[in-house]
């Protein structure tokens, strides 16, 4: 990604601490964690990316130079090595909860309960699990000065509904639910909880995984919009989140592209102004 990122505006402009600080990114192997890690890498970040796929993850550390552990966050065991892991090599200042996923397309009345509950366990109860493991580690990083941040990522599904998307719309309005629940409990605390809700991204493995493979849909998908978001450009605003001072939390960010005025209301073809 070329040009000035808005992470780098944080830097000057608000006089952030520069110090070293270390993270942990679920759904590391691809799309937006992927983006993530080589952006927190490149600014100086230790990073712990975590996924499933091992061969995704050792590409992912040899080109970043990032630590890589190989977990499920819908496993419990595989949490709790996770966690063992971090008390063992460092604890982190920032957990971002990005692995997620879509499955299906179909409406209330005949969707598959199966694939709802893959949603649930991944989106919900994966996220519950590793803030559940890895808050002690959080607030042990921020002891003894400064502060930790836990990020996830929810979706502008989390707020409107839509035809086709009832199991993720449902997910991520629990997501949403708990991370305000969340906020509330960690008051008092210097922990911040920041939700970014992304609307249109064009991740081929995400959109592929929800259409069963189907490329054409994928394509369709995506046809003439002018400038759909990217992984990087969501991982911009992740570090951004990131790197503001400690008393500066941004509890909700929904970004869209500027074509995507609403799930159902998307421009297709050049954007132009509409002149005289």
């Amino acid at each position: 990604m070329s040009g000035l990122l808005l992470s780098d505006l944080s830097v000057g402009a608000v006089g952030t601490d520069l110090a070293p600080r270390r993270a942990l990114v679920t759904g590391a192997s691809s799309g937006i964690g992927a983006a993530t890690v080589r952006l927190l890498r490149s600014r100086g970040w230790s990073v712990i990316g975590v996924a499933r796929r091992a061969d995704r993850l050792e590409q992912l550390a040899a080109e970043t130079g990032g630590d890589i552990v190989v977990g499920d966050v819908t496993d419990p065991e595989d949490v709790a090595r996770i966690a063992d892991y971090v008390a063992s090599t460092g604890d982190i200042q920032a957990l971002i909860n990005n692995a997620g996923l879509a499955v299906g397309n179909d409406e209330v009345g005949v969707a598959n309960a199966e694939d709802w509950q893959t949603m649930f366990e991944v989106n919900v109860l994966g996220t519950q699990r590793m803030i559940k493991a890895l808050l002690p580690s959080l607030r042990r990083a921020c002891a003894s000065g400064g502060h930790a941040d836990i990020v996830a990522m929810s979706s502008t599904a989390a707020f409107i509904s839509y035809e086709g998307g009832g199991g993720y719309n449902a997910a991520k309005y629990a997501l949403h639910g708990a991370l305000g629940a969340l906020r509330l409990e960690l008051v008092g605390e210097p922990i911040r909880v920041v939700e970014i809700a992304p609307g249109m991204v064009k991740t081929p493995e995400f959109t592929l995984k929800r259409y069963a493979g189907d490329e054409a849909r994928f394509e369709a998908l995506y046809q003439d919009v002018d400038g759909p978001l990217t992984a990087e450009d969501v991982a911009d605003v992740v570090v951004y989140a990131l790197s503001l001072p400690g008393h500066v939390n941004l509890d909700l960010i929904q970004m869209k592209p500027v074509a995507q005025a609403m799930q159902y209301k998307l421009h297709r073809g050049p954007l132009r102004p509409k002149l005289p």
